[in-house]
């Protein structure tokens, strides 16, 4: 189980990576049908045959699109049956107790919703809503696979042997209970985050600000907040490049900004608050790796935009977002 779990934690983080990057590459809809591509198993298949492409006039094959496309799909088939392997695991052994059968069960529900999303991603031709709650139940398998990491038994990452922190010990529970609260804080402020930074980059909107800290020379340039978060435009909508006109997608970037201060100053706080308790030394270790990983994000940020954009810092940045939800999860499994 423990092999499996980490397995799937390593392979979940590799398909959010990869989506993001296949997002930021315009692949999306590099295979427009699902879950084939143009009627076939692999790209090559869908270069050979002229019928698959026939159906799809407005969108001909590009060869180097659908691979990226395919192996995301191939490597999220491989986490799905990893996930499935667990599953069947945890029922099989459920009376030894080796792993939380409702976790098991929840990380099986998470992932053929995730299927049901990838299908409607494409389908729906990158609808904003479907490619923001996509990555949203992606971060949610990994959160959920990472979880059931840590709470194994006799796992190097598990708490389990460590006995209940100091305060907790003494009976001074109030930090110990604080410290809980912040990190929670933190963890819903990411999640908002996430969702935020997914409707930015399904939009479009990340070039809507080229500089950092103003946007376009200014503190507050003109925005669109009433058009910027229209969940629902119909269907039949391609969405590939976007639809909204700037001043929406400046909308959409400043609430990202705006987010990302708050994010980070919860998880900042959170993990100083941790710091600064003689008696919760067992969650310090954690504290370093949420401050660890919110100075690299907070870095990739900033790059990104000083930068210009490019492609291996903005597919970093969603790496990033990543490894900052493992360390806060990594934080509040410490704090019992």
């Amino acid at each position: 189980m423990r092999r499996l779990a980490v397995a799937g934690v390593l392979l979940c983080f590799t398909v959010v990576v990869l989506g993001a990057y296949v997002r930021l590459t315009a692949a999306g809809l590099g295979c427009p049908d699902w879950p084939g591509c143009y009627g076939h198993l692999i790209p090559a298949g869908a270069a050979q045959g002229a019928a698959g492409a026939a159906a799809y006039p407005g969108r001909p094959l590009e060869p180097g699109k659908a691979w990226r496309e395919m192996i995301h799909r191939y490597a999220a088939g491989t986490l799905a049956l990893i996930i499935v392997a667990i599953a069947a695991a945890a029922v099989a052994t459920r009376s030894l107790r080796v792993a939380s059968l409702p976790l098991a069960l929840a990380l099986l529900a998470t992932v053929i919703v995730q299927a049901v999303l990838g299908m409607l991603t494409v389908t729906w031709q990158l609808k904003p809503l479907a490619v923001t709650l996509h990555l949203l139940f992606g971060m949610t398998t990994l959160a959920l696979l990472s979880w059931l990491v840590l709470s194994l038994r006799a796992s190097p990452w598990s708490d389990s042997a460590r006995g209940p922190t100091l305060d907790a010990r003494r009976g001074g529970a109030s930090p110990l209970a604080a410290a809980r609260r912040l990190a929670f804080l933190a963890l819903a402020l990411l999640a908002a985050q996430i969702a935020l930074g997914g409707w930015t980059s399904s939009n479009y909107a990340a070039l809507a600000c080229p500089d950092l800290p103003k946007c376009h020379g200014r503190w507050w340039p003109p925005a669109d907040f009433g058009n910027a978060f229209v969940l629902w435009r119909g269907l039949n909508i391609d969405y590939e490049g976007g639809v909204l006109e700037n001043p929406a997608r400046t909308a959409i970037h400043l609430t990202h900004r705006l987010g990302a201060v708050a994010a980070s100053a919860a998880s900042a706080l959170a993990a100083v608050f941790v710091l600064r308790r003689r008696g919760l030394a067992a969650a310090k270790p954690r504290a370093w790796m949420v401050l660890a990983a919110l100075g690299l994000q907070l870095a990739i940020g900033a790059s990104m935009v000083l930068r210009a954009f490019p492609l291996w810092l903005a597919t970093a940045h969603t790496a990033g977002a990543a490894l900052l939800l493992l360390a806060l999860l990594a934080l509040l499994r410490s704090l019992r």
